[in-house]
């Protein structure tokens, strides 16, 4: 029942073999030729932690005014957790237009299921979105801070997320086929998502941008996922009902749109 009304369940669990094998090997590319390798998944967002918690705490001493007896160190921690959500998406974003051109040899290949590249792709990105939360949650404990119970709530907030990132990447995975220089405004987007998904601030504070801000799901993923990890609100079962809603949407839409898109792809390439 659930493979005939998200067809992209079908794509996925046929070829999931092929998806382990090139999400691990998205993963071994990126580090690849360096003398650390994967341990720079662990030290990047390790020195960024850091980098954060020196400057937003200590020097510009940011607060999101959430709680009344913020810390420096909370601040940072609740940028970081922004930033991560952010990152995954990015990272997506980046790599999404060049996936198909990339690799015509693939192409070529009929047999070849093309919807696994874009897949891989945001399988990559989860691997190193996981080791960033699990530092972040590391950093709660080491500092005194405590895990709350609610961060039971993560796994069920960072899913949609997901669905999102893989709907993201087949839509613009295709795309990028047809119109190349939809690479170059990636940066541009991204960065205008970052201002736009409250990763530095709280956009409830700020009412009239959040009658508009509060229809980015990033945002609301955010949010939830701040105070789950780090708050310890009671979860907003609205926002995340619309998370998923947004989710499972793009997800459908993006995976629609790259097999209407797929058979056009070899004359083009």
């Amino acid at each position: 029942m659930l493979r005939q009304f998200l067809p992209f369940t079908t794509d996925l669990w046929v070829h999931r073999e092929l998806l382990r094998q090139f999400t691990l090997r998205n993963v071994e590319l990126r580090h690849k030729g360096s003398h650390l390798g994967l341990i720079w998944s662990f030290l990047n967002p390790l020195l960024l932690l850091g980098l954060y918690v020196l400057v937003f705490g200590y020097i510009f001493g940011g607060r999101f005014g959430v709680l009344p007896d913020e810390t420096r160190l909370d601040y940072a921690l609740g940028i970081f957790l922004g930033l991560t959500l952010f990152h995954f998406v990015a990272e997506v974003l980046a790599i999404a237009p060049t996936l198909i051109v990339g690799n015509p040899n693939f192409v070529k290949k009929v047999v070849f299921p093309l919807e696994i590249l874009p897949a891989a792709s945001v399988g990559g990105a989860v691997f190193h979105l996981l080791i960033s939360l699990g530092l972040a949650l590391a950093a709660l404990l080491i500092s005194g801070h405590g895990i709350p119970l609610s961060i039971l709530w993560l796994p069920v907030i960072v899913l949609p997320l997901v669905l999102l990132g893989l709907g993201i990447s087949w839509f613009f995975s295709a795309l990028g086929v047809f119109f190349r220089d939809i690479g170059q405004v990636m940066q541009f987007l991204s960065m205008s998502l970052m201002w736009a998904s409250g990763v530095f601030f709280t956009a409830q504070k700020y009412p009239a941008a959040w009658t508009y801000l509060r229809l980015n799901p990033l945002l609301l993923a955010i949010d939830l996922t701040r105070d789950a990890a780090l708050w310890a609100r009671p979860l907003n079962y609205h926002h995340l009902g619309y998370l998923y809603l947004t989710g499972f949407v793009a997800c459908y839409l993006g995976h629609l749109a790259f097999r209407r898109m797929k058979p056009a792809f070899a004359d083009v390439l």
